[in-house]
Formats: structure tokens, sequence, C-alpha cells
């Protein structure tokens, strides 16, 4: 049973971190494509901005790796570490891609904001980061 539970923490510290990048990504795309629409000339800024929220399925990969060994003797532990992991990695990666999108809008209107927007974007990276972290310490 406990490995049972090791093998599910690690599927969803790599499926939720995937699919909270997937999010984040498509948000922050749609907002580019509507933006291509107004101003064509920042395409390599909108680029930029859309692929931020990949880094979280990043994370929930790594995470993966190093602990995918550890099946057989830590399977409640793996379970706790995929749950935390996960749901850092989906809530970020959704909320990174919505705060990419309002600076892709930001820049399409004429206004000077990738830099803010990145360090904007770079405040709920840090908690996927600490999450990635902490599977280090365990």
């Amino acid at each position: 049973m406990e490995q049972l539970l090791g093998y599910l923490g690690l599927g969803l510290m790599l499926g939720l971190a995937g699919i909270g990048s997937s999010y984040g990504t498509t948000i922050a795309g749609q907002a580019a494509e509507g933006a291509l629409k107004k101003d064509p000339s920042k395409s390599s800024g909108y680029m930029v901005l859309c692929a931020l929220p990949a880094t979280q399925g990043l994370y929930g990969f790594i995470a993966f790796m190093m602990m995918a060994g550890r099946v057989a003797t830590d399977g409640l532990l793996l379970f706790g570490i995929g749950v935390g992991v996960g749901l850092a990695c989906l809530i970020s990666g959704i909320r990174q891609g919505k705060i990419c999108a309002a600076g892709i809008q930001g820049m399409a209107q004429g206004h000077d904001v990738q830099t803010n927007t990145m360090i904007y974007a770079a405040l709920p990276e840090f908690y996927a980061i600490l999450a990635l972290v902490a599977t280090f310490l365990v």
C-alpha cells in the first residue's frame, strides 16, 4: 500500500506541475496571440513572457527524477512531497501565466512593462522553487 502511495505521489508531482505549466503558458499565449494583432513588432517580448510559466513543469520533473528511486522505502513521504510540489507548481504556473498575460496586454498597448512583468512573474515562481528546494531537504 505504501508503495502505491509513493507512485501516486510521483504522478501527482509530475502531472500537476505539468498541468500548471500548460495552463500558464496557454493563458499567456492567448494574450500574445491577441497582442500580435495589435503590435507584431514586440513578438519576441511576448514569447519570453509566454515561456515563463513553463518552468513549473520543469521543477515538477526535476523533483520527480530526484524522488523516483525512493518509492520502495518512502511511499507515504513521497505522496506528501508529490502533493506539495504538484500543488505549488500547479497554482504558481497558472497565476504566473495570468501575470504574464497582463504584461503582454500592456506591451501591446504601448507601455514599457516587460521588465516589471518579469519581476512580478518571479514572485509566484519563488514558491514553486521553494517546493523544489524542499525535496532536496527530505
